[in-house]
């Protein structure tokens, strides 16, 4: 038998979190491991329970759950993060992924997606509300160079020191044909078996490449690579 994901829910408010831990551990493949009201809290119950993945919200009193990602992410880099907010905003959506977050929902999704995005994420994939990828991909295609700014988050220069203040700019130059290659496919949405398929490489392959591109990009994860080179206008939608 397969382990179960081990999931902490951080979301202040009551009634949300218990309807979530009520329907999540219907789920044999799921253990609600602990439910955190504030970002302090997530902290805390995140390095003593190991949760594989933290459903975050972003507005939670004490410590708000971006700057909540980033710190877990400095001492637990394993912990994996899906977003579950009413926020929509495409800078929120940056500075969430900036800060370590590889799945964002919005509120109103359903529990059958709650569930798909999350398992995406416990396997590694990132996952964005096709809403909010609209939103984003909008946004980055119309203002390619747009940036997180500085002041909306410190989870932006947390996740810096997190992956050891690598600041440089990457231009499509530092990749090589096949990283962007790899990129562009990556950006499209599709998985590391699928890009394998389409380059006809195999698996490691791939995985190879994409710690070549994340390197490069000075990113912790695929999803941070994909909005990277979209946002500096390395890919084009």
């Amino acid at each position: 038998m397969e382990p179960k994901i081990k999931v902490l829910i951080a979301e202040d408010q009551e009634l949300t979190s218990m309807g979530l831990k009520s329907l999540l551990s219907k789920q044999p493949d799921i253990e609600v491991v602990g439910i955190a009201s504030d970002g302090e809290k997530a902290v805390t119950m995140t390095l003593d329970a190991k949760p594989d993945v933290v459903i975050m919200d972003i507005g939670l009193p004490v410590l708000n759950g971006i700057d909540a990602t980033a710190k877990i992410r400095e001492k637990a880099p394993q912990t994996k993060f899906l977003i579950l907010t009413s926020h929509r905003e495409a800078n929120q959506v940056f500075a969430a992924m900036s800060a370590g977050a590889q799945g964002y929902c919005l509120k109103e999704v359903s529990i059958k997606r709650l569930e798909i995005a999350l398992r995406a994420v416990s396997n590694g994939d990132c996952w964005l509300d096709p809403d909010i990828a609209k939103t984003v991909f909008t946004n980055l295609s119309t203002n390619p160079g747009a940036q997180i700014e500085e002041s909306e988050s410190v989870a932006v220069l947390a996740q810096a020191k997190a992956q050891g203040n690598r600041t440089r700019t990457t231009s499509a130059h530092d990749l090589s044909e096949r990283e962007m290659e790899v990129l562009k496919l990556l950006v499209a949405g599709q998985k590391n078996t699928d890009i394998a398929e389409t380059l006809c490489i195999s698996l490691d392959t791939v995985k190879s490449h994409m710690s070549k591109i994340m390197d490069k990009l000075a990113v912790a994860d695929r999803t941070q690579a994909a909005l990277k080179a979209l946002r500096e206008g390395l890919v084009s939608l």
